[in-house]
């Protein structure tokens, strides 16, 4: 029976298709239910196929159709593609369940089943690209992923969304047509496009001294951008109005999930692509780790200037896209390993984070950080789910964001040459991130006259339910965080 499982990614990402489409042809409503059940079917598939891949202790190949190389087309997943496409799904459905309020009031009735249908096709992509190994293939699943990503944002039909749509669209054409020109590059020079046949051509190539200016053309075309779509500093101004002006489940969703999946489509490609040692010998990772540095630093004080908290929290993601390449450009083991422990950081916290700054905003009645004040005691659960987030995000040890920090600084011994810089750059990025987060927090739980009503806890049932599964997801990991960085350390020598 356990055989079986190896089906079970194809199987994910026909049923996203399936589900996108029956969702156009169904009301708002019946949309909702099967989006819903959606992810949960996906978790499930996604956990089996885990279960799977540490069973066998290895990576499993999936061809489809009959076709050889390098036309043919392939999945692969070992055990990091499935427990990220397993987490992608669960945050997905915990996005949709905690924002179903402000979903109610942002978007128009007769254009809910859109929306469903927009999320069901930005999940298959973010599966495609975890087990995709097929760069052409992640390619195409890229664009779908920029295309259902706009229509998450823009659904909302306010100016800002509009404008922030356009400028998001803009940075992420620029992006795909940098990855494209990359992939189009590689297969002229080894006339494969399979991750396997590439690394074997690429590293032949390289060792040989063939063709190095056009493989690093290409290795950098491609990294640029995902760093583009990822919005790695300086391509990161698409972020504040993106995700501050989108409604409460979008912010979330593009914030913890669609640059996750870009980022993570690297890490697979600097492993089962490029190779280890091409890569980092090429000195693309020097640079990736200095825009990461800058990106941390940058974002950091953007955010602490930022007076609207939606946007200081999506200035926060520019900071956190700069800790994951940060970890990229430092070293292949320690540095690779953190950079993946902090997607998965950033992935359950963020959403968290936009969840309950929904609820605070419409208890507060406004955007700027002095409306807030008191909003805390009006609205406690938000309050406390909203302080649980930014304590993570600071680095407040028993949280996922205190292992992320401690596992980068733990990777800067292994660079002697690097450690005192990356240890200050952690060490101011921590002060700006306690700054900006503790300025808000006290101000949520300063006194004030009572001028609005509470919010119950039964008004609120679905945020308060999905904020608790994702603060105890948090948690747990950064309690007991050894169990997952040692089943990542197992998933990132399988890539």
């Amino acid at each position: 029976m356990i055989a079986f499982f190896v089906n079970f990614p194809l199987f994910s990402i026909v049923l996203c298709l399936l589900c996108a489409v029956l969702c156009a042809l169904l009301k708002g409503k019946a949309a909702r239910i099967v989006s819903l059940s959606l992810c949960g079917v996906v978790a499930v598939l996604a956990f089996c196929v885990l279960v799977y891949g540490l069973q066998t202790g290895a990576a499993t190949e999936y061809p489809m159709g009959h076709y050889p190389h390098p036309w043919g087309n392939e999945l692969r997943f070992g055990i990091a593609e499935p427990l990220v496409a397993l987490v992608f799904a669960v945050v997905m459905l915990l996005c949709l369940i905690g924002g179903k309020q402000q979903l109610d009031v942002d978007l128009e009735p007769g254009k809910r089943n859109l929306y469903y249908v927009m999320c069901d096709l930005v999940l298959v992509s973010l599966l495609a690209l975890a087990y995709t190994n097929d760069v052409f293939t992640g390619y195409v699943f890229i664009e779908i992923c920029t295309i259902a990503s706009c229509g998450l944002l823009m659904i909302r039909q306010i100016g800002r969304t509009t404008l922030a749509a356009t400028r998001y669209m803009i940075f992420s054409l620029i992006g795909s047509g940098l990855f494209l020109l990359g992939v189009i590059l590689l297969y002229g020079v080894t006339g494969q496009l399979l991750m396997p046949s590439l690394k074997a051509a690429i590293a032949a190539l390289w060792e040989g001294g063939q063709y190095r200016t056009a493989l690093l053309s290409a290795m950098t075309l491609m990294t640029v951008g995902l760093a583009i779509k990822s919005g790695l500093f300086p391509f990161h101004l698409w972020m504040p109005d993106t995700y501050a002006y989108s409604t409460p489940a979008s912010a979330g969703i593009l914030s913890g999930l669609v640059s996750k999946g870009y980022s993570f489509l690297l890490i697979k490609l600097v492993f089962g692509v490029f190779g280890t040692d091409v890569f980092y010998g090429s000195g693309v990772s020097n640079v990736l780790y200095v825009f990461g540095a800058l990106g941390i630093i940058v974002g950091s004080i953007s955010a602490a200037r930022e007076k609207d908290v939606f946007r200081m929290i999506a200035f926060s993601s520019a900071a956190q896209i700069g800790y994951l390449y940060f970890g990229i450009g430092l070293t292949p083991a320690l540095g690779m390993l953190a950079a993946i422990f902090h997607l998965l950081t950033h992935a359950v916290t963020k959403p968290l984070l936009f969840l309950a700054a929904g609820q605070l905003g419409e208890a507060a009645g406004g955007r700027l950080r002095h409306t807030w004040r008191g909003a805390a005691h009006r609205n406690r659960t938000a309050g406390l789910m909203f302080s649980l987030g930014a304590f993570s995000m600071i680095g407040i040890p028993l949280t996922m964001g205190f292992v992320s920090k401690y596992r980068f600084a733990l990777a800067a011994f292994e660079r002697p040459t690097l450690l005192v810089v990356t240890l200050i750059v952690l060490a101011v990025s921590t002060v700006l991130n306690a700054m900006y987060f503790m300025r808000v927090i006290i101000g949520i739980y300063t006194p004030v006259p009572e001028r609005r009503t509470r919010m119950t806890l039964r008004e609120q049932r679905p945020f308060a339910v999905s904020s608790l599964l994702l603060a105890l997801l948090n948690l747990s990991a950064g309690v007991a965080a050894q169990p997952l960085v040692l089943l990542l350390e197992r998933g990132l020598s399988l890539l």
